[in-house]
């Protein structure tokens, strides 16, 4: 593998980082990737695992999280089983478990950070720290992943769990960052996406069919995530500038997501996939 390009990481460490360029799958692999990736996620600036509403960036966190929520469960919707069992792997503070839950959704969520495992306990759902934790014959009719795939160490292990986890008719709906949009091309080592080394893995959209088809899965549906370029545009200023460049910010997003109208590399995917 080649490299790609060096970038740190903006929130916790301040530590470098590589990014290395798998040419058969098309996708950036972070190096190192540290044992003890716990730490990286001790920083009161970690919104998806906290309620924070501080500063500026954290209420547009919020309210983006907001319309989304609405979006994805109208997207589940669509693919719900006569059961709808509906398991979020890497829920953070639980918030569209709760909402699924209100729609009628049997739900089971997945969380390794204990301080987000708690915030979800306030608001009434309980969750498991492990797909381990989940009984070998359980089943689930859609399982999500949302900006949580990136995450995810030894990924084919993951993969190869979360597809067993489905029932036969399962879905699955996974939405990571695309690092072949006009927004990392444009900011580089500053893309806010690339958030190393918590971002273990940089997808693309032929890596993502790739992986998942080895594992007797296909695409079905690619739907783009408009929002993000946005809020990753923001958050980019200020690792690039050291301050937020909100107009910039906006020009920016505003271009990735016009050029991907045609290009169709939008800035964060959501793909649905469902066994062949």
């Amino acid at each position: 593998m080649k490299l790609y390009l060096e970038t740190k990481d903006y929130t916790v460490s301040g530590e470098s980082f590589k990014l290395l360029h798998d040419p058969v799958l098309d996708m950036l692999v972070t190096e190192p990737q540290p044992e003890n990736l716990g730490k990286y996620y001790e920083s009161a600036d970690y919104i998806s695992h906290t309620d924070a509403k501080k500063s500026v960036v954290d209420k547009m966190y919020h309210t983006v999280k907001s319309f989304n929520l609405r979006s994805k469960l109208s997207l589940i919707s669509s693919y719900a089983d006569k059961d709808k069992t509906l398991l979020d792997v890497g829920a953070g503070t639980g918030d569209f478990l709760v909402a699924a839950k209100q729609e009628g959704w049997r739900i089971t969520g997945i969380e390794p950070n204990e301080m987000a495992r708690l915030k979800a306990e306030e608001k009434g759902v309980l969750l498991l720290d492990d797909l381990c934790a989940i009984p070998i014959d359980q089943k689930f009719g859609v399982i999500t992943l949302w900006h949580v795939l990136e995450h995810l160490p030894d990924l084919d292990l993951q993969i190869a769990k979360l597809v067993g986890l489905l029932t036969e008719t399962g879905t699955l709906v996974v939405a990571v960052p695309n690092f072949k949009s006009y927004d990392a091309k444009y900011y580089k080592e500053y893309w806010a996406a690339f958030d190393v080394p918590r971002h273990l893995w940089h997808f693309s959209q032929k890596s993502i069919g790739d992986i998942f088809g080895k594992y007797g899965m296909k695409l079905v549906r690619t739907k783009p995530m408009f929002f993000d370029a946005f809020y990753v545009a923001l958050l980019s200023e200020k690792y690039k500038m050291g301050k937020q460049n909100f107009l910039r910010a906006f020009a920016i997003g505003l271009i990735s997501n016009l050029l991907a109208l045609r290009s169709k590399e939008y800035s964060s995917l959501i793909y649905v996939m469902e066994r062949r």
